[in-house]
């Protein structure tokens, strides 16, 4: 038997699935129905124990062309019901890989009940622990654990070397890659619409970024609080205008800070493949994909966007304009700097294994680069 432990001292029994280790880290849950294997290897989830809230996990198996990154970076996973099903033409059981990844894993719990407590109470961070550990000990070892907010993950799951990547199709523009923890699924996404990437540390600074004259700056998801990376901050202020710049998630919440919005923690954040987006400009709604535990406040500080036009105010790269809202709680979702070039989205318009809503917005930044490089020429 083991044991999930809430650092309120909540706590939940079931039965061990994966490595026979401990595991602890900030406790978040998951609505997807599918998608497990590309979940527990993005690099956002890094420093968390993953609850998945579908019963079943694991019918399918796990195959390598599913891997959003090179390794696991969840640090435990917690499910209702856990299945070690082989794929057809089969590579790997999902528990036999868990074990083999040295991924803690418990089953048989109620994560209904879980994920009742964790939404009314906030993310909050545990552990899953064997019941030979006593729960003062498995205490310590929770609060021992720093807290999600303040804390920079970008820097442990970025890449230590600049490295390039040639396009999969056609010959189309060069954008330089900030890594802050980008997916598999995203960089594909780029390469075969016929971009060559130059991918970057998160440590990069703007000079660095500038001298190799890029057609367009993407900035990646990832990991922790954006009010961590101020360091990252700075950067972009010293591109946005220069070159059109594009970000994704915790992408948008670092262009948005660059502008002078504020983040801050949700209460449990926004993870799943169901969450409905308006695009403001158009009236169009989206069903995307998300997995986020900070959000942009809005200005003013605004929590929420109670109006559906545009909102618009001046900044330092002139214009900008808040374009997308989440329909469940109406967030910010999206921001558009049309002097500079400048856009953003919260959620995952790559979305593997979907939906796939908004994959046009790649093709809108590959097309707003083309034009652009043609136009310097």
């Amino acid at each position: 038997m083991s044991y999930l432990l809430l650092e309120d001292g909540t706590r939940f029994d079931g039965d061990p699935c994966g490595a026979p280790v401990t595991a602890v880290g900030e406790v978040v849950f998951n609505t997807s129905m599918s998608g497990y294997q590309e979940a527990v290897t993005d690099p956002s989830y890094a420093g968390q124990l993953l609850i998945f809230t579908y019963p079943h996990i694991g019918n399918y198996g796990v195959r390598a062309d599913a891997m959003e990154s090179d390794r696991i970076h969840a640090r435990g996973v917690i499910m209702r019901a856990a299945r070690n099903s082989r794929p057809i033409g089969g590579e790997s059981g999902w528990l036999d890989w868990l074990e083999q990844n040295a991924i803690a894993a418990i089953t048989d719990l109620d994560t209904r009940a879980l994920v009742r407590h964790i939404r009314e109470q906030g993310s909050m961070r545990g552990g899953i622990f064997p019941t030979e550990l006593g729960e003062d000990e498995a205490r310590a070892l929770i609060a021992a654990e720093p807290p999600m907010r303040g804390r920079d993950l970008a820097r442990e799951v970025s890449p230590r070397e600049a490295f390039t990547l040639e396009p999969l199709a056609g010959d189309g523009p060069t954008i330089a890659v900030i890594d802050t923890g980008v997916k598999a699924a995203i960089i594909e996404n780029l390469r075969l619409r016929g971009a060559r990437l130059r991918v970057h540390p998160c440590t990069v600074s703007a000079a660095e970024l500038l001298d190799e004259q890029p057609d367009g700056i993407f900035i990646a998801n990832g990991p922790g609080d954006p009010a961590a990376l101020t360091y990252i901050v700075d950067e972009l202020r010293a591109v946005v205008g220069r070159v059109p710049v594009f970000g994704i998630c915790l992408g948008h919440q670092l262009l948005c800070r660059a502008v002078g919005l504020e983040t801050y923690k949700l209460q449990f954040g926004h993870r799943g493949a169901n969450h409905p987006v308006k695009d403001l400009t158009t009236g169009r709604i989206e069903i995307t994909s998300q997995n986020h535990g900070f959000a942009v406040l809005g200005p003013g500080g605004a929590k929420t966007i109670d109006d559906d036009q545009p909102v618009r105010w001046e900044t330092d790269f002139g214009v900008a304009e808040l374009t997308h809202i989440n329909l469940y709680d109406r967030t910010v979702e999206g921001l558009r700097l049309p002097e500079a070039g400048a856009s953003t989205v919260q959620y995952h318009p790559e979305a593997s294994p979907g939906p796939h809503d908004a994959r046009h917005l790649f093709d809108r930044f590959i097309a707003q680069l083309t034009r652009s490089h043609a136009a310097s020429h």
